[in-house]
């Protein structure tokens, strides 16, 4: 058994581990989130100058974009949560899914 002791790493090295996925994972979480943001306000500027031509009566139509965005988002959290409580960092998962409800809830907020 002295083989398995000399493979496994020490608590630090595991925390330090674990510290560096946890910033990687939430940069590249807030990343995508600034992506969704971007795409939402682009489509929100397009709306407002394309609607000075309608009447009172006409009802713009249904925008699917944030609903879309939001959930899109929220599953690529869900998959990430999944993977990482898969692999043992529970922590980090936990996280990760977290937000991933916090973003389905705001995704459902927006439904139609």
């Amino acid at each position: 058994m002295p083989e398995l002791a000399d493979k496994q790493p020490s608590n630090e090295q595991g925390a330090f581990t674990a510290g560096c996925l946890l910033l990687l994972v939430l940069v590249a979480d807030a990343a995508a989130g600034l992506l969704v943001v971007i795409v939402l306000a682009a489509r929100r500027l397009g709306r407002t100058d394309t609607g000075s031509g309608r009447t009172a009566t006409s009802v713009p139509p249904t925008d699917w974009a944030p609903v879309l965005g939001f959930g899109a988002l929220a599953l690529a959290l869900g998959v990430t949560a999944v993977a990482l409580l898969r692999i043992g960092h529970r922590g980090i998962g936990a996280v990760q899914l977290t937000l991933c409800v916090f973003l389905a809830v705001h995704a459902l907020g927006y439904w139609p």
